[in-house]
């Protein structure tokens, strides 16, 4: 899957530089043969219009559709508009905390082009991708009683919706009354994707994966060399792995730190019994960052950053910890190379205890084909992303957050190292001039882009069964 990205950017990359190449030769035509005063003002203009409208990486066409699968016993509904309201054709019996997905085909006028079209369900809005022309699906979970009475408005900008509709309904339990374990290839990674979901849970633990020193330009400020700047970078995450949880109610007893290093977890899986340091700080010991486990494991004896350990480390806290689901990323939709390596690992944990989770809820806080995703501000609904391969057929879970726990979540976002770097002068211009020209809003709440992806109305997990039961 990360190999997929990499090929999108890659076409992503020669793209703009032949549409670059073609662009300035016809700048230069322009201005030999009209004017040579056109030359900066049309360089100038050029420039400003990428920063606007031409600046995301989105590696697939807007008139794309979106192809999702459930599973064969998720019930299926048809929707009109009528009056500007929803209508549920048929009895979808909606109790209140179904997860509520709807497909619908979404087009997009001239000014959706200039601007993020916006389709609003209630008081939410859900936005879409510049010049939409294809299948999406909308987030109403949370608006279950206004839709079953027929009162749901909807209302759109920039777009408009064509045909009818398709409601799917998600029936799951809450899954914050189990007992649950959440896995975090970094720090940040649980209070990206689940710490609203965390803080209400009776029973969780956090497990984190990795050190999180790699990529520590910003602390070079101090007058560090790399490898010290790397070092103090990964021991002020581990220490955010275990002390951020607190603010959401999970107290450092059920937060571990295994003490691996970022963008080895693959290299580590294809030689298991080899360990692999740090590529920026110099350690290879993984020892000095479990000062604060609750328990003893496996990988204590030696030290050795290996797959075998890590695989040994996840079966004894499955053991321990006995969750009966496990939130970890989606190996087949979250492309970042740790984060799949971290389900992988996870599996392998699972096949090897004695204690077997009934289900996975798997979060993705990274796409192969949008960098945006969740489009919109801060606040705003998490409509589903794109899939243009189909993925695999799983149920949707999709809690809803109150302003409350969504402030809560920005602050716990916050407190993280690794998202208080300042935004760099040329970020900074360019939403500026996306303020401007394209109508996107950013948060109060932090600079960091994942502030306004990650703070939302919803979090949102895929819910893959697994073939084992529970022993006790």
């Amino acid at each position: 899957m990360q190999s997929r990205k990499q090929r999108l950017l890659r076409q992503h990359r020669r793209s703009k530089r032949l549409s670059l190449l073609v662009g300035l030769l016809l700048i230069a035509l322009l201005g030999i043969f009209v004017s040579p005063w056109l030359v900066p003002v049309l360089l100038l203009a050029a420039w400003v219009a990428h920063e606007a409208w031409l600046a995301d990486h989105l590696f697939y066409s807007p008139r794309d559709d979106y192809r999702y699968r459930f599973p064969a016993e998720v019930p299926e509904f048809p929707v009109v508009l009528a009056d500007g309201r929803l209508q549920v054709q048929g009895e979808p019996d909606l109790q209140g905390d179904e997860t509520l997905l709807l497909e619908w085909r979404v087009k997009s006028n001239w000014l959706g082009r200039l601007r993020d079209p916006q389709v609003w369900l209630g008081d939410d809005c859900q936005e879409f991708e510049r010049g939409v022309d294809g299948l999406r699906w909308l987030n109403l979970s949370g608006q279950a009683a206004a839709l079953a009475a027929g009162r749901l408005q909807v209302g759109t900008r920039d777009c408009r919706l064509l045909g009818q509709g398709r409601l799917v309904v998600c029936r799951h339990p809450d899954h914050a009354r189990q007992r649950l374990m959440v896995i975090a290839p970094h720090a940040d990674d649980a209070e990206l994707a689940a710490f609203g979901l965390y803080r209400r849970a009776a029973e969780v633990s956090i497990v984190t994966l990795t050190q999180g020193e790699i990529e520590a330009r910003h602390f070079r400020r101090l007058g560090l060399d790399g490898a010290a700047a790397a070092r103090l970078k990964g021991r002020l995450r581990t220490w955010d792995s275990l002390a951020i949880p607190l603010w959401g109610g999970v107290p450092q007893s059920r937060c571990v730190q295994l003490g691996y290093y970022c963008l080895q977890l693959p290299e580590m899986r294809k030689a298991p019994e080899r360990g692999f340091g740090s590529r920026e700080s110099g350690e290879s010991d993984i020892r000095s960052a479990r000062t604060f486990n609750p328990l003893r494991l496996p990988g204590d004896t030696d030290g050795v950053p290996c797959w075998r350990n890590l695989v040994a480390d996840l079966r004894v806290l499955l053991e321990h910890f006995r969750p009966e689901a496990v939130v970890t990323p989606h190996p087949e939709l979250d492309p970042h190379a740790d984060h799949v390596a971290a389900t992988q690992a996870l599996r392998e944990a699972i096949e090897q205890s004695a204690w077997k989770p009934t289900s996975l809820l798997l979060y993705a806080n990274h796409l192969h084909d949008n960098d945006r995703w969740p489009m919109g501000p801060a606040g705003a609904g998490v409509a589903l992303p794109p899939a243009i391969e189909p993925l695999p057929a799983d149920s949707l879970w999709s809690p809803s957050l109150c302003p409350q726990t969504q402030l809560d979540k920005a602050m716990a976002l916050r407190m993280q190292h690794d998202l208080q770097s300042p935004l760099p002068a040329k970020k900074r211009l360019r939403r500026r001039i996306q303020r401007v020209l394209a109508g996107r809003r950013w948060p109060n709440t932090g600079e960091d882009e994942f502030f306004r992806k990650a703070v939302r109305r919803h979090e949102l997990f895929w819910v893959r069964p697994l073939d084992i039961s529970s022993t006790d």
